[in-house]
């Protein structure tokens, strides 16, 4: 038997996503045009210009179908990595072959004006796209048709996860085992030896396969996705308490799966990531007296004292370092112990000032010009909290993966101020493990404009 099923309406879905790219690689060159008159000055070049323009797309293009994904969610990181890679593979070649030919007409300030507009125009298209997909695919279009082999506990939260958000494009349409765990999935279970019937006629796309063990099986569900030209995924049996981002190795011709993504362990990563940290904070440090000298002569005016709070926190990989804070209390014997509360009585009018604008943590650029923070990361916690939650939370010493940051992800969403309560430490550990297994350079930009908007408009767990 042969699958005769027709190919899915994705590819078009594809196509109608290249367009919209070529269509805006077009209009904003025209606009550029428009714009930046002096380029017609070079008429007899226009033609020229346009055609190189739409040749510099080729290896968007070829990039982009090696690299594509079906759309299934939205992610905000990803959208701005792809739409930076376009425009950053079409500058290049662009501009490389402006050079080869000795195109000159063009002035430096329209090709910032073109690829600024593009970048914008594609992350804009691109988000919008992608939401009226999903919204499309919540009325029952674009759809696709999958089976899947198994009935137990994987099977089960793969079914869950497909269910959940019509949006994502499954239509879970069968389940297959020969020895069906209980529930209402083995309720509806078929033999396997019914697959290949079953795929022919409901014209399968995709086979997820989720048991484990069975050698025999696997290999006659394969050749069933191989003669019918079906997509075959293999869901390994990953209990709920390892739930989490995988990375897949190989020792030998043995595949090995990583527990935990930490994207920082690459050195590149790092370096960009402390490259950026070096440039920001000198940057910042070069303006520092202007901040500094007011605000010691009002910490010294409030209550006497230091102008700065220095303590020792955990940071990379459980080392202590002593960090820096504009002190915002009166020195006291418990600073070390006891978190700040709302009305605390230890804060100065000048501390609570400056707690509730963030301008406390300043200081701590100095940190990261040292190499003991990171302007983004998890933030460091006095060490009696390390000893203390470590036995209380799970994962807690995971965040000390990577440099403790300025401000990082748990804050930017909320939890941050005093954790009086182990839920509050518990929901933070959380964001931050998700930040380390989930870092991209654009996140670490997208938190710390939220954190800019968060001390403008305020925040009620400051304090």
């Amino acid at each position: 038997m042969t699958n005769t099923a027709r190919p899915g309406r994705g590819q078009y879905i594809q196509y109608l996503f290249i367009l919209g790219d070529v269509a805006i690689v077009n209009l904003l060159f025209w606009l550029t045009i428009t714009c930046f008159p002096t380029i017609k000055e070079g008429a007899h070049y226009l033609r020229e210009l346009w055609l190189l323009v739409n040749i510099s797309y080729l290896p968007v293009l070829a990039w982009s179908s090696g690299h594509h994904h079906e759309r299934r969610a939205i992610r905000m990181e990803y959208v701005m990595r792809s739409a930076l890679l376009t425009v950053g593979t079409h500058a290049l070649f662009f501009l490389s072959l402006i050079a080869f030919l000795g195109i000159t007409v063009v002035p430096g300030r329209a090709y910032v004006f073109y690829y600024s507009m593009m970048l914008v125009a594609l992350v804009l298209f691109q988000l919008s796209g992608s939401f009226a997909l999903k919204q499309y695919r919540r009325m029952g279009f674009n759809f696709t048709r999958v089976v899947i082999i198994g009935t137990g506990p994987t099977a089960r939260r793969l079914y869950d996860t497909m269910e959940t958000d019509a949006g994502f494009g499954y239509r879970v349409l069968g389940f297959f085992d020969d020895d069906p765990s209980e529930g209402f999935l083995a309720e509806r279970a078929r033999s396997i030896d019914e697959l290949e019937e079953f795929v022919v006629r409901h014209q399968i796309r995709q086979i997820f396969f989720t048991l484990s063990g069975h050698h025999e099986a696997l290999s006659q569900v394969i050749k069933i996705a191989d003669d019918h030209v079906v997509d075959f995924y293999y869901v390994p049996q990953i209990p709920r308490t390892l739930s989490r981002s995988f990375e897949l190795h190989n020792i030998g011709s043995i595949p090995v799966l990583s527990i935990r993504r930490n994207p920082l362990k690459s050195i590149v990563n790092r370096g960009l990531k402390r490259a950026f940290d070096i440039v920001v904070s000198s940057i910042f440090l070069c303006f520092y007296p202007l901040i500094y000298i007011p605000v010691a002569i009002a910490i010294k005016i409030s209550s006497p004292g230091p102008v700065y709070f220095k303590q020792e926190r955990t940071g990379y990989l459980g080392r202590s370092f002593q960090c820096l804070k504009f002190r915002t209390m009166r020195v006291n014997a418990h600073s070390d112990k006891q978190q700040a509360t709302k009305n605390d009585p230890r804060k100065t009018k000048v501390g609570d000032f400056l707690r509730r604008t963030s301008l406390d943590e300043l200081p701590q650029f100095i940190n990261v010009w040292r190499g003991d923070m990171s302007i983004v990361g998890p933030r460091p916690h006095m060490l009696k909290h390390t000893e203390d939650y470590t036995r209380l939370v799970d994962r807690y010493m995971v965040r000390h993966a990577v440099k403790p940051g300025i401000t990082g992800w748990a804050q930017v969403n909320g939890y941050r101020g005093l954790t009086d309560e182990l839920w509050k430490m518990e929901r933070r550990v959380e964001h931050d493990v998700w930040y380390i297994e989930n870092w991209t350079f654009l996140l670490d930009i997208k938190i710390m404009i939220r954190t800019v908007l968060n001390a403008v408009h305020g925040e009620k767990n400051a304090f």
